[in-house]
């Protein structure tokens, strides 16, 4: 009788398997088709007339074809961003997409991590571990900050890109793995190459196709546009309704030069949200450092007009300029309340307001300048 349930059991198993197989295969096919149209190169966020509008047209071009691509570009400017896309372009969608940052890691750790290692390979190694290379057959590796990997690393992943062969830490068995390689860094790798700090042969194997994505106070149109979809975003994730920026704050935005491109624009944005009770966030909800970057820069030049840059004309006129400067920068901080600028700056009302007429800091005519 025990045999006979047994039996039963399984019968109704393998019927269950015969069921749930094509509904599994759906999910999966449903979820690649979800990723591929996600990471699409038209959901790459940018402003119609945004360089990133061509190196998008380009990188699509080349995306079906399997070519190794060096990005470059300052970190957060969105070179995953741009792997991704190529991937999902690719004849390889189906396949595992990877990514491996190498910078900082030590060389038995990176080729442990790339290749793989078996039980007893060093210490420590208590297990056989499969490598992304090997976890990634069939699909595409991104190598992150290549630029910062040792030349004894360099060695190794030259012989794997020529041969198609990886050998696992503490294994005499080479093993074949089909992968497409994309790679990128921060660093200038010709530069690297001349100074002795990046094999030159590893180079234009990784470079077959340069891509380079500009910062983002090279495309400050980009701005609004990418802060609105961060702001969109990120009310979702926090549950949190406004309407948007003020025309000032994106004025503000749009001046600051971004040291730390969109990453840096992500964690302001998110910062004003959840500080912010107002129904739209204003510039008074920037952090100093960019209130202060803005009024050096565009806003500024609204100001260099009458006084000429700071940089440049007599001393009288340098100091205006950066006394203007200075009230602006106030001003905003405080909401344009006169009363708390002026107890800041140690002026009084009557003062502060002369400062003001002098310099042509109207809160209505800056707004819609």
């Amino acid at each position: 009788m025990r045999l006979h349930t047994l039996q039963r059991e399984n019968e109704l198993l393998n019927v269950e398997l015969k069921v749930t197989a094509p509904q599994v295969d759906d999910q999966l096919k449903r979820k690649r088709e979800e990723l591929k149209k996600r990471h699409h190169f038209d959901n790459i966020i940018c402003a119609e007339q945004s360089p990133m509008k061509g190196i998008c047209e380009h990188v699509a071009r080349i995306a079906p074809f399997d070519i190794p691509v060096l990005v470059t570009g300052e970190s957060g400017t969105g070179k995953e961003l741009i792997t991704r896309a190529i991937h999902y372009s690719s004849h390889r969608a189906d396949k595992p997409f990877v990514t491996e940052n190498c910078g900082a890691m030590p060389v038995q750790l990176l080729e442990s991590e790339l290749f793989g290692h078996t039980r007893g390979a060093f210490t420590g190694a208590t297990s056989e571990r499969i490598g992304l290379l090997e976890q990634a057959d069939g699909g595409t590796v991104f190598l992150d900050e290549i630029g910062d990997t040792s030349l004894e690393f360099q060695v190794k992943l030259l012989r794997f890109l020529q041969e198609g062969e990886m050998r696992p830490l503490g294994s005499n068995r080479s093993r074949k793995v089909n992968v497409r390689v994309i790679s990128a860094t921060n660093r200038n790798l010709e530069e690297e190459v001349r100074a002795g700090r990046f094999r030159e042969d590893l180079f234009y194997r990784l470079a077959a196709v340069p891509l380079h994505i500009p910062p983002l106070r090279e495309r400050s149109m980009d701005i609004p546009v990418i802060a609105n979809s961060i702001l969109k975003t990120h009310m979702l994730a926090y549950d949190k309704a406004v309407e948007g920026f003020t025309q000032e704050a994106l004025d503000c935005m749009v001046a600051y030069p971004w040291p730390g491109n969109v990453r840096e624009l992500e964690n302001e944005v998110r910062r004003m949200l959840v500080m912010t009770d107002a129904t739209c966030l204003g510039a008074d909800l920037l952090s100093p450092k960019v209130l202060r970057g803005a009024c050096s820069g565009v806003l500024g030049d609204e100001l260099a007009d009458v006084f000429g840059e700071v940089d440049e004309g007599s001393l009288k006129d340098r100091v205006e300029s950066l006394e203007a400067r200075i009230l602006k920068e106030t001003l905003i901080r405080h909401r344009w309340n006169k009363s708390k600028a002026a107890l800041e700056l140690g002026l009084s009302r009557v003062g502060l307001r002369a400062k003001l007429e002098r310099y042509g800091l109207d809160q209505d005519k800056l707004s819609h300048s």
